[in-house]
């Protein structure tokens, strides 16, 4: 089946882009960045020519041999047999995190052939482009990033009506209350299956929630092949430890990480480029902590305490061995386990809307799950998996800083009040939206404002 991935807009607009250069795209191995390009190739250019550096070394020699990118593109063409054209085709070069040679010809195809439309792909770039370091074309590439489907492209494929609604829905309107419970439903499906293409493909053609699992396992059990197969042997076995460790440091209240919880008396110095190698693969995602809300934001955080969460919701479940049925029906197990899942859906959700968040701490007082800076506007953002939206930490951060726009993402429904935003979780790839709007233009809750 066809999944709809809201990065292919601004991919299809990169093919007019002015000052055109190679694109790289990056993403966690098997979240469909091959799939995606073809896709791109198919619907805006006349013809695609792909390329897998990995599989098919007489072409990669190719790049070895020459730096010249009109020679380069002669040779494929007569290797592949298909015409590449200016403008018309798109060459695709998938799996090239291990070619020196491929990625320093980026730069030569950017300053000397720019009308060639050259796109590139590979599961563990991050980590090959940490290692090759100086070697990398710095600014002679357009970088996007592919995660798992959100929330809102996981509806495209499992209900097309809901997804319509959602990516409609006016920021000054509370849901009525059947739509909310059938979003409900959908959230806790999402939270189940989670944005892996196949996972997710498999649930629509089967139904089947053992199918899904297999290859949420299947997934899981591929991720540490890849640590042997790109990384030292004393690597391997550090980032193996710190992989392992994600259970433990995810089911903890505190969630910040914890050295010791990957081995007894461990220190940074010995594990902190093991927990860089997985950052760089796209497995995991690091929210540095910060005690300072100033601008820039970034300029105040601190690199030496920080969570990490899961590339995706549904591998998180399967990691944490949470059955359908406990998701589905909230049992007590799921319960333990709800505010990490929901956490990890939220900050997914403000990674593919383009924002980098750090966490808020005061102390050990008050902590506010993730703070985002925007439009000159530094954004607290806190999650609450319960019914229950009390929560002294927030009330904390608004006394202390006087944001002029706070966000809770909940269960509760659509309402802003005194610069308070209450968004529904499944809701949350519409933050954006509510970011960009005044608080002041978003209708204030009334009970008789609700379509009943």
């Amino acid at each position: 089946m066809e999944l709809k991935r809201d990065v292919l807009d601004p991919m299809i607009a990169w093919k007019t882009k002015r000052n055109r250069k190679p694109m790289l795209l990056q993403g966690a191995r098997q979240v469909g960045k091959t799939w995606l390009l073809k896709k791109l190739g198919k619907q805006v250019f006349d013809n695609c020519v792909i390329v897998n550096i990995d599989r098919e070394p007489v072409i990669a020699d190719i790049f070895a041999k020459t730096k010249d990118p009109h020679r380069i593109i002669e040779q494929i063409a007569l290797i592949k047999g298909q015409p590449i054209q200016p403008e018309k085709t798109l060459l695709v070069l998938d799996e090239i995190q291990d070619s020196d040679e491929v990625l320093n010809a980026l730069k030569y195809f950017n300053e000397d052939a720019p009308e060639y439309a050259v796109a590139c792909a590979g599961s563990l770039l991050g980590v090959a482009l940490r290692r090759k370091g100086h070697s990398f074309p710095v600014g002679q590439v357009d970088f996007m990033t592919l995660y798992p489907l959100t929330f809102v492209e996981f509806l495209e494929a499992t209900d097309v009506r809901l997804a319509g609604i959602v990516r409609s829905w006016k920021t000054d309107d509370p849901l009525p209350e059947m739509l909310r419970e059938e979003l409900q439903d959908k959230f806790k499906l999402y939270m189940l299956v989670g944005g892996m293409p196949e996972a997710v493909a498999g649930w629509v053609e089967t139904g089947d929630i053992r199918e899904v699992d297999k290859t949420l396992e299947g997934i899981l059990r591929a991720y540490p092949l890849d640590f042997s197969k790109y990384a030292t042997a004393a690597e391997v076995i550090r980032i193996n430890r710190v992989w392992n460790s994600m259970q433990r440091q995810l089911a903890r209240d505190n969630k910040r990480f914890k050295y010791s919880d990957v081995q007894k008396g461990a220190r940074a110095r010995e594990y902190e480029t093991s927990v860089d190698w997985l950052c760089k693969a796209g497995l995991v995602h690091k929210v540095c902590n910060t005690e300072t809300v100033r601008l820039p934001l970034m300029a105040y955080k601190d690199e030496n305490a920080f969570k990490l969460y899961l590339n995706d919701v549904g591998l998180l479940r399967r990691m944490f061995n949470l059955e359908s049925t406990s998701v589905m029906q909230e049992s007590r197990l799921f319960m333990e386990f709800k505010g990490v899942l929901t956490e990890n859906y939220v900050l997914m959700s403000i990674l593919c809307q383009g924002y980098e968040p750090l966490y808020w701490t005061s102390g050990n007082q008050a902590e506010v799950e993730f703070v985002i800076e925007d439009t000159g506007r530094i954004i607290p953002i806190e999650v609450k998996s319960k019914e229950s939206i009390q929560s002294k930490s927030l009330s904390e951060y608004r006394k202390k800083f006087n944001p002029e726009l706070a966000i809770r993402c909940s269960q509760k429904n659509l309402q802003i009040r005194d610069g308070l935003l209450n968004l529904p979780l499944p809701l949350a790839d519409r933050m954006k939206d509510y970011v960009m709007t005044t608080p002041g233009d978003i209708i204030e809750y009334r009970p008789d404002n609700i379509v009943k």
